[in-house]
Protein backbone atom coordinates (compact mmCIF):
# COMPACT_ATOMS: atom_id res chain seq x y z
CA UNK A 1 0.00 0.00 0.00
CA UNK A 2 1.60 3.51 -0.92
CA UNK A 3 -0.94 6.44 0.75
CA UNK A 4 -2.44 8.73 -0.77
CA UNK A 5 -2.51 10.58 2.36
CA UNK A 6 -1.28 9.84 6.00
CA UNK A 7 -3.06 11.46 8.51
CA UNK A 8 -0.88 11.55 12.18
CA UNK A 9 -1.10 12.15 15.67
CA UNK A 10 2.07 14.08 16.43
CA UNK A 11 2.74 11.33 19.61
CA UNK A 12 3.20 8.64 17.02
CA UNK A 13 6.82 9.99 16.39
CA UNK A 14 7.49 9.07 20.46
CA UNK A 15 7.42 5.59 19.73
CA UNK A 16 9.68 2.71 17.68
CA UNK A 17 6.89 1.88 15.44
CA UNK A 18 5.76 5.79 14.65
CA UNK A 19 9.44 6.28 14.12
CA UNK A 20 9.76 2.83 11.30
CA UNK A 21 6.71 4.24 9.87
CA UNK A 22 7.26 7.89 9.54
CA UNK A 23 10.76 6.88 7.92
CA UNK A 24 8.76 4.25 5.41
CA UNK A 25 6.70 6.73 4.07
CA UNK A 26 8.57 9.87 4.41
CA UNK A 27 7.92 10.91 0.37
CA UNK A 28 4.28 10.77 1.46
CA UNK A 29 1.88 14.03 2.18
CA UNK A 30 1.81 13.46 5.79
CA UNK A 31 -0.98 15.54 7.07
CA UNK A 32 -1.48 16.40 11.38
CA UNK A 33 -4.46 16.11 13.19
CA UNK A 34 -5.31 16.31 16.86
CA UNK A 35 -7.39 12.84 17.43
CA UNK A 36 -7.90 9.85 14.59
CA UNK A 37 -11.15 9.14 15.61
CA UNK A 38 -12.41 12.65 14.39
CA UNK A 39 -10.69 14.18 11.43
CA UNK A 40 -13.05 16.71 10.17
CA UNK A 41 -11.41 16.86 6.91
CA UNK A 42 -12.68 13.06 5.76
CA UNK A 43 -15.87 13.32 7.93
CA UNK A 44 -17.17 15.68 5.94
CA UNK A 45 -16.60 13.80 2.71
CA UNK A 46 -19.59 12.60 0.65
CA UNK A 47 -20.43 9.03 0.37
CA UNK A 48 -18.94 8.67 -3.46
CA UNK A 49 -15.63 9.47 -1.90
CA UNK A 50 -15.63 6.63 0.27
CA UNK A 51 -13.13 4.36 -2.13
CA UNK A 52 -10.75 7.49 -2.19
CA UNK A 53 -10.66 7.76 1.44
CA UNK A 54 -9.78 4.03 1.67
CA UNK A 55 -6.57 5.10 0.22
CA UNK A 56 -5.74 6.98 3.10
CA UNK A 57 -3.90 5.48 5.86
CA UNK A 58 -4.47 7.14 9.32
CA UNK A 59 -1.81 6.55 12.01
CA UNK A 60 -2.27 7.13 15.76
CA UNK A 61 -2.28 5.53 19.60
CA UNK A 62 -4.73 3.78 20.91
CA UNK A 63 -6.51 5.03 24.30
CA UNK A 64 -9.36 2.50 24.36
CA UNK A 65 -8.18 -0.86 25.76
CA UNK A 66 -11.33 -2.17 26.99
CA UNK A 67 -11.47 -6.15 26.70
CA UNK A 68 -15.21 -7.32 25.39
CA UNK A 69 -16.23 -10.87 27.04
CA UNK A 70 -17.18 -13.44 24.10
CA UNK A 71 -18.08 -16.78 23.83
CA UNK A 72 -17.49 -18.23 20.61
CA UNK A 73 -13.89 -19.12 19.35
CA UNK A 74 -12.36 -16.60 21.93
CA UNK A 75 -12.65 -15.62 25.45
CA UNK A 76 -12.46 -11.74 25.00
CA UNK A 77 -12.39 -9.41 21.99
CA UNK A 78 -9.36 -7.27 22.49
CA UNK A 79 -8.48 -3.67 20.70
CA UNK A 80 -5.44 -4.28 18.99
CA UNK A 81 -3.03 -2.59 16.55
CA UNK A 82 -5.24 -1.85 13.52
CA UNK A 83 -8.85 -0.75 12.37
CA UNK A 84 -10.67 -0.51 9.78
CA UNK A 85 -9.20 -1.91 6.74
CA UNK A 86 -8.15 -0.70 2.90
CA UNK A 87 -10.02 -3.30 1.10
CA UNK A 88 -14.29 -2.61 0.23
CA UNK A 89 -16.07 -5.51 1.14
CA UNK A 90 -20.26 -3.90 0.06
CA UNK A 91 -21.10 -5.99 3.17
CA UNK A 92 -18.25 -4.56 6.11
CA UNK A 93 -19.37 -4.69 9.49
CA UNK A 94 -17.35 -1.63 10.26
CA UNK A 95 -19.36 0.48 8.11
CA UNK A 96 -21.44 0.32 11.01
CA UNK A 97 -19.26 1.19 13.47
CA UNK A 98 -17.37 3.84 11.50
CA UNK A 99 -19.66 4.54 8.55
CA UNK A 100 -18.01 5.73 5.59
CA UNK A 101 -14.72 6.52 7.87
CA UNK A 102 -13.68 2.68 8.62
CA UNK A 103 -10.64 3.53 6.30
CA UNK A 104 -7.40 1.83 7.99
CA UNK A 105 -5.84 3.40 11.56
CA UNK A 106 -2.81 2.13 12.72
CA UNK A 107 -1.80 2.31 16.49
CA UNK A 108 2.31 2.72 17.34
CA UNK A 109 1.42 1.96 21.20
CA UNK A 110 1.81 -2.10 20.24
CA UNK A 111 3.85 -2.71 23.12
CA UNK A 112 1.44 -1.55 25.73
CA UNK A 113 -1.33 -3.27 23.94
CA UNK A 114 0.47 -6.83 24.42
CA UNK A 115 1.87 -6.42 27.61
CA UNK A 116 -2.06 -6.48 29.13
CA UNK A 117 -2.94 -9.82 27.04
CA UNK A 118 0.26 -11.34 28.34
CA UNK A 119 -0.53 -10.13 31.89
CA UNK A 120 -4.18 -10.87 31.56
CA UNK A 121 -3.25 -14.47 30.02
CA UNK A 122 -0.89 -15.35 32.95
CA UNK A 123 -3.33 -14.13 36.11
CA UNK A 124 -6.38 -16.54 34.39
CA UNK A 125 -6.45 -19.84 36.09
CA UNK A 126 -7.18 -21.46 32.76
CA UNK A 127 -5.46 -20.49 29.11
CA UNK A 128 -7.54 -18.06 27.55
CA UNK A 129 -8.06 -17.19 23.72
CA UNK A 130 -7.81 -13.48 22.62
CA UNK A 131 -9.75 -12.30 19.56
CA UNK A 132 -7.54 -9.86 17.93
CA UNK A 133 -8.33 -9.15 14.49
CA UNK A 134 -12.24 -7.89 15.40
CA UNK A 135 -11.40 -4.22 14.13
CA UNK A 136 -8.99 -5.11 11.08
CA UNK A 137 -7.36 -7.91 8.78
CA UNK A 138 -4.14 -8.44 10.94
CA UNK A 139 -2.92 -10.02 7.81
CA UNK A 140 -3.13 -6.83 5.65
CA UNK A 141 -2.65 -4.66 7.98
CA UNK A 142 1.30 -6.92 8.40
CA UNK A 143 1.84 -5.85 4.95
CA UNK A 144 2.23 -2.45 6.63
CA UNK A 145 3.57 -2.75 9.99
CA UNK A 146 5.06 -6.04 10.60
CA UNK A 147 3.09 -5.99 14.38
CA UNK A 148 1.50 -9.66 13.15
CA UNK A 149 4.93 -11.25 13.02
CA UNK A 150 6.20 -9.22 16.42
CA UNK A 151 3.29 -10.14 18.22
CA UNK A 152 3.33 -14.30 16.98
CA UNK A 153 6.51 -14.71 18.18
CA UNK A 154 6.47 -12.83 21.52
CA UNK A 155 3.25 -14.44 22.45
CA UNK A 156 4.38 -17.62 21.73
CA UNK A 157 7.38 -16.54 24.28
CA UNK A 158 4.65 -16.53 26.88
CA UNK A 159 4.06 -19.94 26.30
CA UNK A 160 0.37 -19.58 27.94
CA UNK A 161 -3.04 -18.87 26.16
CA UNK A 162 -3.55 -18.36 22.31
CA UNK A 163 -4.34 -15.30 19.64
CA UNK A 164 -6.40 -15.63 17.45
CA UNK A 165 -7.80 -13.44 14.34
CA UNK A 166 -9.58 -14.12 10.94
CA UNK A 167 -8.40 -12.76 7.46
CA UNK A 168 -9.72 -13.02 3.54
CA UNK A 169 -5.95 -12.30 2.38
CA UNK A 170 -2.82 -14.53 0.97
CA UNK A 171 0.17 -12.77 2.36
CA UNK A 172 1.01 -15.22 4.80
CA UNK A 173 4.77 -15.69 3.83
CA UNK A 174 6.26 -13.78 6.74
CA UNK A 175 4.65 -16.23 8.96
CA UNK A 176 5.50 -19.59 8.09
CA UNK A 177 8.66 -19.81 9.64
CA UNK A 178 7.76 -18.05 13.04
CA UNK A 179 8.11 -19.46 16.46
CA UNK A 180 4.56 -19.47 16.78
CA UNK A 181 4.49 -22.56 19.17
CA UNK A 182 1.23 -23.55 18.50
CA UNK A 183 -0.19 -20.27 20.28
CA UNK A 184 -1.99 -18.62 17.02
CA UNK A 185 -5.00 -19.73 15.78
CA UNK A 186 -5.88 -18.18 12.15
CA UNK A 187 -9.51 -18.74 10.57
CA UNK A 188 -9.63 -17.82 7.08
CA UNK A 189 -12.77 -16.13 5.48
CA UNK A 190 -14.13 -17.77 2.61
CA UNK A 191 -16.79 -17.57 0.02
CA UNK A 192 -18.01 -18.87 -3.30
CA UNK A 193 -15.94 -16.98 -6.02
CA UNK A 194 -18.51 -15.14 -7.19
CA UNK A 195 -19.25 -13.07 -4.36
CA UNK A 196 -15.76 -12.64 -3.71
CA UNK A 197 -15.29 -11.77 -7.08
CA UNK A 198 -18.63 -9.11 -6.68
CA UNK A 199 -18.70 -8.22 -3.03
CA UNK A 200 -14.93 -8.73 -1.32
CA UNK A 201 -13.79 -6.02 -3.54
CA UNK A 202 -9.83 -5.94 -2.80
CA UNK A 203 -9.32 -9.10 -1.66
CA UNK A 204 -7.63 -12.46 -2.44
CA UNK A 205 -9.33 -15.10 -4.53
CA UNK A 206 -10.86 -18.32 -3.00
CA UNK A 207 -8.27 -20.26 -4.54
CA UNK A 208 -5.48 -18.15 -3.03
CA UNK A 209 -7.11 -18.78 0.47
CA UNK A 210 -7.14 -22.55 0.37
CA UNK A 211 -3.78 -22.45 -0.78
CA UNK A 212 -2.59 -20.07 2.15
CA UNK A 213 -4.79 -22.17 4.50
CA UNK A 214 -2.73 -25.58 3.60
CA UNK A 215 0.22 -23.67 3.48
CA UNK A 216 -0.09 -22.24 7.06
CA UNK A 217 -1.33 -25.42 7.95
CA UNK A 218 2.15 -27.19 6.83
CA UNK A 219 3.58 -24.30 9.04
CA UNK A 220 1.85 -26.06 12.09
CA UNK A 221 -0.98 -22.86 12.68
CA UNK A 222 -3.77 -23.98 13.82
CA UNK A 223 -6.29 -23.36 11.41
CA UNK A 224 -9.91 -22.59 11.45
CA UNK A 225 -12.60 -21.84 8.61
CA UNK A 226 -14.72 -19.04 8.78
CA UNK A 227 -17.93 -19.40 6.55
CA UNK A 228 -18.52 -15.62 6.15
CA UNK A 229 -20.70 -13.64 5.65
CA UNK A 230 -23.36 -15.93 3.69
CA UNK A 231 -24.76 -13.95 1.28
CA UNK A 232 -28.04 -14.67 0.20
CA UNK A 233 -27.89 -13.65 -3.71
CA UNK A 234 -30.48 -15.28 -6.44
CA UNK A 235 -28.24 -18.34 -6.89
CA UNK A 236 -27.07 -18.76 -3.71
CA UNK A 237 -27.41 -22.45 -2.90
CA UNK A 238 -25.47 -23.30 -6.73
CA UNK A 239 -22.42 -21.31 -5.43
CA UNK A 240 -22.24 -22.75 -1.76
CA UNK A 241 -22.90 -26.26 -2.74
CA UNK A 242 -20.16 -25.75 -5.13
CA UNK A 243 -18.12 -23.92 -2.27
CA UNK A 244 -18.57 -26.95 -0.28
CA UNK A 245 -16.94 -29.17 -2.93
CA UNK A 246 -14.48 -27.06 -3.62
CA UNK A 247 -13.10 -27.05 -0.23
CA UNK A 248 -13.59 -30.65 0.35
CA UNK A 249 -11.13 -31.32 -2.82
CA UNK A 250 -8.49 -28.80 -2.44
CA UNK A 251 -7.78 -28.81 1.17
CA UNK A 252 -5.23 -30.94 2.21
CA UNK A 253 -6.06 -34.38 4.32
CA UNK A 254 -3.70 -32.98 7.38
CA UNK A 255 -5.71 -29.53 7.42
CA UNK A 256 -9.04 -31.22 6.95
CA UNK A 257 -8.78 -33.59 9.48
CA UNK A 258 -8.17 -30.79 11.87
CA UNK A 259 -9.88 -27.61 11.02
CA UNK A 260 -13.11 -25.90 13.18
CA UNK A 261 -15.57 -24.48 11.25
CA UNK A 262 -17.54 -20.90 11.79
CA UNK A 263 -21.04 -19.87 9.89
CA UNK A 264 -22.09 -16.02 9.94
CA UNK A 265 -24.50 -14.80 7.87
CA UNK A 266 -24.63 -11.43 6.23
CA UNK A 267 -26.31 -8.40 8.44
CA UNK A 268 -26.56 -5.47 6.67
CA UNK A 269 -27.73 -1.87 7.05
CA UNK A 270 -29.42 1.14 5.90
CA UNK A 271 -25.68 2.99 5.93
CA UNK A 272 -24.25 0.31 3.71
CA UNK A 273 -26.79 0.93 1.19
CA UNK A 274 -26.02 4.61 1.12
CA UNK A 275 -22.34 4.23 0.85
CA UNK A 276 -22.54 1.51 -2.02
CA UNK A 277 -25.22 3.05 -3.89
CA UNK A 278 -23.01 6.28 -4.55
CA UNK A 279 -19.38 4.97 -3.68
CA UNK A 280 -19.97 1.73 -6.08
CA UNK A 281 -23.59 2.65 -8.32
CA UNK A 282 -22.68 -0.55 -10.98
CA UNK A 283 -22.08 -3.17 -7.81
CA UNK A 284 -24.40 -5.93 -6.83
CA UNK A 285 -27.45 -4.37 -4.49
CA UNK A 286 -27.26 -6.67 -1.32
CA UNK A 287 -30.62 -5.36 0.11
CA UNK A 288 -33.67 -7.82 -0.99
CA UNK A 289 -36.82 -6.23 0.63
CA UNK A 290 -38.94 -9.65 0.53
CA UNK A 291 -35.49 -11.41 2.28
CA UNK A 292 -34.75 -9.10 4.75
CA UNK A 293 -35.89 -8.14 7.75
CA UNK A 294 -34.99 -4.98 10.37
CA UNK A 295 -32.45 -5.90 13.02
CA UNK A 296 -31.58 -2.95 15.72
CA UNK A 297 -31.29 0.27 14.51
CA UNK A 298 -30.92 0.36 10.74
CA UNK A 299 -29.73 -2.86 10.76
CA UNK A 300 -31.47 -5.85 8.83
CA UNK A 301 -30.79 -9.45 8.60
CA UNK A 302 -32.46 -12.29 6.60
CA UNK A 303 -36.08 -13.11 7.86
CA UNK A 304 -36.53 -16.13 10.14
CA UNK A 305 -38.28 -18.36 6.90
CA UNK A 306 -35.34 -17.35 4.68
CA UNK A 307 -32.91 -18.22 7.75
CA UNK A 308 -34.19 -21.32 8.45
CA UNK A 309 -34.16 -22.68 4.98
CA UNK A 310 -30.41 -21.23 4.45
CA UNK A 311 -29.37 -23.42 8.00
CA UNK A 312 -31.00 -26.05 6.95
CA UNK A 313 -29.06 -26.40 3.53
CA UNK A 314 -25.94 -25.15 5.06
CA UNK A 315 -25.67 -28.16 7.85
CA UNK A 316 -26.72 -30.65 5.39
CA UNK A 317 -23.57 -29.30 3.39
CA UNK A 318 -21.64 -29.84 6.72
CA UNK A 319 -22.52 -33.18 7.25
CA UNK A 320 -21.81 -34.08 3.51
CA UNK A 321 -18.28 -32.74 3.69
CA UNK A 322 -17.07 -32.01 7.50
CA UNK A 323 -19.18 -34.42 9.32
CA UNK A 324 -15.57 -35.25 11.47
CA UNK A 325 -15.16 -31.48 11.97
CA UNK A 326 -16.05 -29.16 14.78
CA UNK A 327 -18.87 -26.47 13.85
CA UNK A 328 -18.19 -23.88 16.68
CA UNK A 329 -21.31 -22.03 15.96
CA UNK A 330 -23.80 -20.53 13.15
CA UNK A 331 -24.93 -17.45 14.15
Amino acid sequence: MIPYKIYYEENILNYELGKVLYEKYKTCKWIKIENHNNIPELRNNSNCEFARMKQNLIIGIRKTHKYTPNAKVSDFLVPYTSSGCSAMCLYCYLVCNYNKCSYLRLFVNREQMLEKIIKTSNKSEKELTFEIGSNSDLILENTITKNLEWTIELFGKNERGYITFPTKFDTVEPLLNLQHRGRTIIRMSVNPQEIITKVELGTSSLKNRIDTINTLGKAGYKIGLLIAPIVLIDNWKILYSKLFQILNDTLSPDVKSKIFLEVIFMTYSYVHRMINQEAFPNSINLYNKTMMTGRGRGKYCYNKNVRAEAEDFLHLQIDKYFRKNKLIYIC
